[in-house]
């Protein structure tokens, strides 16, 4: 018996890599694997290629003559690549968006005027950090490590204060958060 899944364009996440350094491509290779729409800034937009990534959107900061592959777009991004392709994907319509980048948690808060118009996951090549409604549950195994900067009352289930900003889940099951406030950031480690 086998199973077929119907991917419709815009149902996965889109894949920005704004810094690949590096990520363990095995850990890429699963975020590409239900054929996301890719995009590259142009520093990282050779190494895609030399991946064999099939790239369908460039940001640069600038007009050049750097050809690209056949179909390959551009972003035309002023300063900051990432507010632009955030941007771009609202306008779009796109639901949400993994990011791979050198700086995750810090970077998240930034965007935070971006998080109620599109989902964004921000992978390093250390942690995943991501924003949750309140409400949020999530299954996870045993001795899974939060990172939370705690700015505003929560509570949740199945975690214990570990560090300072630091939580680990007590059990293997289900992690719930409630708390007031309209975002919580949080990271784990890959």
């Amino acid at each position: 018996m086998s199973s077929h899944h119907i991917v419709r364009e815009k149902q996965e996440p889109a894949l920005y890599i704004h810094h690949l350094g590096t990520f363990d491509e095995e850990y890429l290779g699963q975020l590409l694997e239900w054929s996301p729409t890719l995009i590259v800034s142009s520093q990282d937009y050779e190494k895609g290629i030399s991946l064999g990534l099939k790239i369908d959107l460039v940001v640069n900061s600038a007009l050049s003559d750097t050809s690209f592959q056949e179909n390959t777009k551009m972003i035309l991004a002023e300063n900051d690549s990432l507010d632009a392709v955030l941007d771009y994907l609202i306008a779009e319509k796109y639901p949400a968006v993994n990011v791979i980048d050198s700086a995750s948690t810090c970077k998240l808060r930034e965007l935070g005027s971006y998080v109620s118009e599109i989902n964004i996951v921000i992978f390093t090549d250390t942690e995943k950090a991501y924003a949750i409604k309140s409400g949020f549950s999530v299954w996870k195994p045993k001795d899974t490590v939060y990172h939370i900067e705690v700015i505003s009352y929560f509570e949740t289930s199945n975690l214990k204060q570990h560090e300072v900003g630091s939580f680990v889940v007590i059990n293997d099951g289900f992690v719930e958060f409630i708390f007031t406030t309209p975002y919580l950031f949080i990271s784990e480690m890959l």
